[in-house]
């Protein structure tokens, strides 16, 4: 991965650890969001900001991917580099690349769109129904000096 546009360190604890003392995949998936918010927070102050900013019910997952290379354990340290990737009308796609030290122990990818009320109303009451809106206010807020 070239060039980050957001990392983080995530320190590894007994309890990200399955029986086998190793950790436990879905922590990857949740260390990948937590890595997306954190870059939302930095570039934009947080994704309340970033939802009232684009009149939307969020910036979602609709589907993600890792390929696990190397085990991590407690007391292991990852650091977990975030990339924009492609920018479609409807999607954004975010790669991620996990090292600890030089070690590379996982890549992985999210998929994420800015999340509509059908009816685009952003005052509607949750629990109706939602559609992709279009990515390029989101391309224009997340990364102004490539708009």
């Amino acid at each position: 991965m070239h060039h980050p546009d957001h990392s983080c360190d995530i320190p590894i604890s007994f309890g990200d650890c399955d029986p086998a003392q190793i950790v436990f995949y879905p922590n990857y998936f949740r260390w990948f969001d937590q890595c997306f918010h954190g870059f939302v927070q930095a570039r934009f102050g947080g994704h309340q900001a970033l939802r009232e900013a684009l009149g939307a019910r969020g910036v979602g997952l609709v589907d993600a991917g890792a390929q696990f290379l190397a085990p991590a354990t407690a007391g292991d340290v990852m650091r977990l580099d975030m990339r924009i990737g492609d920018w479609t009308p409807l999607t954004l796609r975010l790669d991620y690349v996990g090292h600890i030290g030089d070690r590379r122990i996982l890549t992985g990818h999210e998929q994420r769109a800015v999340f509509m009320d059908r009816d685009g109303e952003p005052g509607a009451p949750h629990g109706g129904q939602l559609r992709a809106g279009k990515t390029d206010r989101l391309r224009a807020l997340l990364t102004p000096d490539q708009g």
